[in-house]
């Protein structure tokens, strides 16, 4: 199973590059992805219907008994065939459904297989938690693919609402999911559902994981998403609508069912819920004009009649509920896709448009027939013996008596109900497609490729051939259905004789017949009943109240500026640990207030240099003041013991520095209260307050200690890790985890700090800095290479021209390639020969500092900060085009590399079957050099080095070199702004 999960994995990853030079040819040769998983699932089915059972796993979160664990069951290979074989048999139909000039063609394409991929990896997933990773991977993936369209507002509003209902609802599944594993003792579904859970913990955790199934599977209150999710192209709902997504749900319920339907919690909500879900479905979807929402309202309908079958708790129902799982999933994609070659051939989906299609389209017709004469359960197809087998399980389940009966006939007389309202909408669905109308012309038809048929062929053709193989169909689902209470005798067929279900099968084709006659006299009924109560408005409702307060609170709190976001952020901080620090029963028994005469020297120091930056009216000197308490702290840290705290704070400090004066260009060099939201009383004691309250968290923290430090077992880890550097052991190897979280912030922050940047003003002059025109049209700036030319490019400009000042300059030594763009009152000597001589050792510094941080002071991150100071050097001393010459690679290289290398360590652990970012290493006497070690953590390390090159270069770049360039293009007389409030 996780071979078959890495290739859509893989295949997903590659198909946008190759859409582009083979268009919609890109579609067969992705299909035969799940094509091939299909048949080879299918060479399983044998074993498995035997009672075998098949498993993978491999271990990820040992701590929380977390792992990759799948198994393949008889339940989830129906499931798994379902999702590969229709899903191969829809992304064929893509071929010929699309155009080469479909925009984000291999996009769509990509989202569609690693769609088919995340599905498949939800029906096989025995962990619970991969499981739930699984089914929020399909609401992100639904909403992509449904908002395809971005440019219709109809596509981006219901991508977000079936986002926001199915996440919504997966949340409150999680919890029930916790509530389970916690109670249970295991992360193992099968396991929770072969020893399951008693109790209120088993009564709220189900009730919980259960809302997430109504949600997913379109349930009432939750069933508008899915008729507004038809704004998505046609291939999107026929597999994710009809054969895939929705089924999410209804797996939960059937593979919970052996464990948990006697709770009390249950029949409520699957018979209840699933009952009056079919009915609404049904009787909205006789209203519809629109072929494809009948079919979105009718497939609410079935998913309600499906969980009300599968949740039902008895061997037969359970037999009955997955032969109808099956049969939906075949008559629904097909009538689907029908309806997308009707709308392609026809240009319009409405009903009361189309006439005459079925003498023009034979054959489209025919399978569009077979499909829907399965939906409405007619013989001889697998709707009818999968019907049959519902009714005989619910009549069984209500004459057996019990406390379940009076659940059973409820779940009858839904089932019968609602299946009268599918026989009527089936009906209209195909006389409204295919049918011909006395007052109108046949609908002319645009040219629609033959094979665009093949798919809906295929499916019912299935839907027919099954229900006479039902018994090559049967031993899979009877092997699931057996791990249900109740008799065995019955099984599927096509004629079981007269019996009631006969009968009742009779009486729901004769009403709905007299349905389909009477359709005026039941329009008017319809047209006559008020909209009471309708779920859409309601979220509509829900949704403008959040938007509402959200702006309503930002206007209050947000409305002052920087100053006011910060005065309400420590405030807040105040408060919240504050008021923790107060309630703290826990307080050290004596405190300690130095650990030398030093300590209070470099305190006092630092708070005369705080206190300094908050008077000074110079913003470079306010800088370099706070500056000054960093350098503090890496005394601090140096005399602790702690020389990796010190180096790296060091480090920070300069970079920090440097990147807040590159800032100040941008801004007026004297602080201003012209604008002071925050009063100057106010700042003064959140100030105070602030300082007061960390000082006593971190008392406490420090001191109040009652039980033995994590720190004494640090040690040991480290030496597993052939480590000497515990810090660089921590970041690494121990926690390699956070660390990839925090590299994986550095490059987002650096990718948001580009995109802000690179936006110069509006076309047609130069950019003024006072202000922003919201009115304006902003360009991207050109590419690194224009605004970071090659220095010698430059330096041919600077030859060629012929003022004094540049003959000046060209005359005049150079110790930099870039020295000669440099104004000559702007250049330094000194400098030059500085950085000249000192950036090429900076850089083996670096490299050194990496290779050895395993096991003495050092790492990447300390690594890449002196390379990086290295090229801060080189464009203080030569300007951005020192820089571009310096540095000719893209940052965005840099910081996408490294992110990988650091991602990879993760993977090539699996590799070896070691658990992910388990350490491993390679030792080697090597001659003069000696030991030789080289392990994961080394690789990991060098992926943090490169992504802190990189950060430093995207700053340089953007904060740097492009305001330099802006600067030059607004020329001497641009006034840098002092953005609202800033000053004050």
């Amino acid at each position: 199973m996780i071979l078959s999960l890495v290739a859509f994995a893989a295949v997903a990853l590659v198909t946008p590059f190759a859409a582009g030079p083979l268009g919609r040819r890109v579609f067969p040769i992705i299909a035969l992805v799940p094509a091939i998983v299909f048949a080879w699932l299918l060479t399983l089915v044998p074993a498995v219907s035997g009672g075998e059972v098949m498993t993978e796993r491999i271990e990820w979160i040992p701590s929380l008994d977390i792992a990759l664990s799948f198994r393949l069951d008889p339940l989830s290979l129906l499931l798994a065939l379902i999702v590969t074989g229709i899903g191969a048999l829809v992304l064929l139909y893509c071929t010929w459904y699309f155009r080469d000039d479909e925009p984000s063609l291999g996009r769509f394409a990509a989202l569609l297989l690693g769609f088919a991929g995340v599905m498949l990896g939800l029906v096989t997933s025995d962990d619970v938690f991969v499981l739930f990773t699984f089914w929020e991977a399909t609401s992100v993936l639904s909403y992509l693919l449904i908002g395809h369209d971005a440019t219709k507002r109809e596509s981006r509003g219901a991508a977000l609402q079936a986002l926001t209902v199915t996440t919504f609802g997966g949340l409150a599944m999680l919890v029930g999911l916790v509530l389970l594993t916690v109670a249970g003792g295991t992360t193992s579904l099968a396991e929770l559902v072969a020893d399951p859970v008693t109790g209120a913990a088993a009564e709220v955790g189900i009730a919980l994981v259960l809302v997430g199934a109504v949600s997913k599977s379109a349930l009432v209150p939750f069933h508008f998403w899915l008729p507004a999710a038809m704004a998505a192209p046609t291939p999107v709902s026929a597999y994710l609508h009809a054969a895939a997504m929705v089924k999410a749900g209804v797996y939960l319920v059937a593979v919970l069912a052996p464990g948990y339907a006697e709770l009390a919690v249950w029949h409520p909500i699957v018979i209840g819920i699933g009952g009056f879900t079919m009915l609404v479905g049904g009787w909205r979807a006789l209203r519809q004009a629109d072929l494809k929402l009948l079919l979105a309202y009718g497939t609410v309908s079935q998913l309600g009649f499906l969980i009300l079958v599968v949740g039902q708790g008895t061997r037969d129902a359970a037999l009955a509920g997955t032969a109808l799982l099956l049969a939906h999933a075949l008559f629904k994609a097909a009538l689907f896709l029908t309806v997308g070659i009707v709308d392609h051939a026809a240009g319009t989906r409405d009903k009361r448009r189309l006439s005459g299609l079925a003498r023009r389209m034979p054959w489209l017709a025919a399978f569009a027939t077979i499909a829907a004469a399965s939906m409405a359960g007619l013989p001889p197809l697998l709707g009818f013996v999968a019907k049959e087998a519902v009714f005989t399980a619910q009549l069984e389940a209500g004459s057996a008596g019990g406390p379940d009966a009076t659940w059973a006939w409820v779940a009858l007389t839904a089932a019968v109900l609602g299946s009268m309202l599918t026989f009527a909408y089936s009906a209209r669905f195909v006389w409204g497609a295919f049918g011909s109308r006395r007052d109108a012309e046949p609908t002319p038809l645009h040219h629609e490729p033959a094979m665009m048929s093949f798919a809906p062929g295929v499916l019912a053709a299935t839907s027919l051939a099954t229900a006479f193989a039902v018994p090559l169909v049967e031993p899979l689902l009877d092997a699931y259905a057996a791990a249900l209470p109740g008799p065995t005798e019955y099984h599927l067929g096509l004629w079981h004789g007269l019996e009631p279900a006969l009968a009742i099968s009779a009486l729901v084709f004769g009403v709905g017949a007299l349905l389909v006659w009477k359709r005026e006299a039941v329009a008017r009924a319809q047209a006559g009943l008020p909209d009471a109560i309708d779920a859409e408005r309601g979220y509509l409702r829900i949704i403008g109240s959040v938007d509402r307060g959200a702006a309503r609170v930002t206007t209050v709190i947000q409305s002052g500026g920087l100053p006011g976001y910060l005065a309400i952020i420590v405030a807040v901080l105040i408060l919240g640990l504050g008021g923790a620090a107060a309630a703290n029963g826990v307080w050290p028994d004596r405190i300690r207030l130095a650990d030398g005469w030093a300590q209070p020297l470099i305190g006092f120091t630092m708070i005369l240099a705080a206190s300094a930056a908050v008077v000074v009216q110079q913003r470079l000197t306010a800088v370099l003041l706070v500056g000054a308490t960093g350098y503090g702290m890496v005394l601090v840290f140096g005399m602790a013991g702690a020389p990796d705290l010190a180096l790296t704070q060091a480090l920070v400090e300069t970079i920090t520095i440097v990147v807040v004066v590159l800032v100040l260009r941008r801004l007026p060099r004297r602080v201003t209260d012209r604008r002071a939201v925050v009063r100057a009383p106010l700042r003064i004691a959140l100030g105070a307050l602030a300082g007061i309250v960390m000082a006593v968290v971190g008392v406490v923290a420090l001191g109040a200690r009652r039980e033995p430090t994590i720190a004494e077992g640090l040690p040991p880890l480290a030496e597993e890790a052939h480590a000497k550097n515990l810090v660089n052991a921590l970041l690494v190897d121990i926690r390699a985890w956070d660390t990839l979280g925090e590299i994986s912030v550095l490059v987002a922050v650096a990718t948001g700090v580009a995109s802000l940047i690179f936006v110069s003003g509006r076309q047609g002059g130069a950019p003024r800095l006072d202000r922003v025109d919201r009115r304006s049209r902003f360009r991207p700036v050109p590419e690194q290479a224009d605004s970071m030319r090659s220095a010698r490019r430059r330096l041919a400009d600077v030859e060629n021209e012929t003022d004094a000042a540049s003959e000046a300059a060209a005359t005049r030594q150079t110790w930099l390639l870039a020295g000669r763009t440099i104004s000559p009152r702007n250049r330094s000597i000194l400098i030059e020969v500085l950085v000249r001589l000192l950036f090429h050792p900076a850089i083996v510094v670096s490299v050194f500092l990496l290779f050895v941080g395993h096991n003495a002071p050092g790492g990447g991150f300390a690594g890449g900060l002196v390379a990086g100071l290295a090229l801060v050097a080189r464009y203080l001393a030569g300007g951005r085009y020192e820089l571009g010459e310096a540095a000719p690679l893209d940052a965005g290289l840099l910081l996408g590399t490294g992110l990988l290398v650091a991602a990879g360590t993760a993977a090539s652990s699996l590799v070896f079957g070691l658990t992910v970012f388990e350490s491993s290493w390679f030792e080697t006497e090597v001659p003069v050099l000696g030991t030789l070690s080289i392990g994961t953590s080394t690789l990991f390390d060098i992926g943090v080095y490169l992504v802190v090159v990189g950060l430093v270069l995207d700053i340089l770049r953007t904060l740097g070199a492009e305001i330099d360039r802006q600067l030059d293009e607004a020329g001497p007389d641009a006034v840098p702004a002092d953005p609202a409030g800033v000053g004050a």
